[in-house]
């Protein structure tokens, strides 16, 4: 049973935001140096979170992901699970935020956003629904409305996507319509391409 009062907040958010790593991913950021002395980047992202981007998806709302760093397998993954915002390379986060406001004419009420340490306490401190991580650094956890079961990489952002889903009431339809072999916006999820 959710609390009313973080249900009343779930039930209003249409944009759901995600920090990358740590949230998205355990953290870790794995470089692979090649002969001609740059790197390649490998992070590692949970199935149950691109399923749940593919539900938030089939239940219309909208994602984005805004992280300080930059990395090609961050925008190919995105591309993969189709999400509509991807800001990278961003040290202040509510500059992206502000913009996300501006295209999706919404308020910060109806935003949701998944932080786990301090870069991410600016965007925390607007939005309607703040959410923490399961790894997230105590200053996260302090501030936030929700802190998930799972940690960072093991499934927090699915956590955030079925509390939305729940508080709305509409958990079991989405994964129904999900499952429906004629629903065409389940048919365009998480393609896997990866890099091809």
């Amino acid at each position: 049973m959710i609390e009313p009062a973080l249900a009343e907040r779930a039930r209003r958010i249409k944009v759901l935001l995600f920090d990358v790593d740590g949230v998205l991913t355990d953290g870790s950021i794995t470089v692979i140096p090649g002969p001609d002395g740059k790197g390649t980047e490998v992070k590692s992202f949970s199935a149950h979170d691109g399923m749940g981007i593919a539900l938030a998806h089939v239940a219309g709302l909208k994602v984005g992901w805004i992280t300080k760093r930059v990395s090609q397998v961050v925008a190919i993954r995105a591309r993969d699970l189709r999400v509509e915002h991807v800001y990278q390379g961003q040290h202040y986060k509510v500059q992206a935020l502000d913009q996300v406001i501006a295209d999706e004419g919404c308020t910060l009420d109806e935003i949701a956003y998944v932080g786990d340490d301090v870069i991410d306490l600016p965007v925390l401190r607007k939005v309607g629904l703040a959410v923490a991580t399961a790894n997230a650094r105590p200053e996260v956890k302090a501030i936030a409305h929700y802190v998930t079961p799972n940690s960072g990489g093991y499934g927090a952002g699915r956590d955030v996507i079925d509390l939305l889903l729940s508080a709305r009431g509409v958990l079991s339809q989405t994964i129904e319509q999900y499952l429906d072999p004629d629903n065409a916006e389940a048919k365009k999820a998480d393609i896997g391409v990866g890099n091809m």
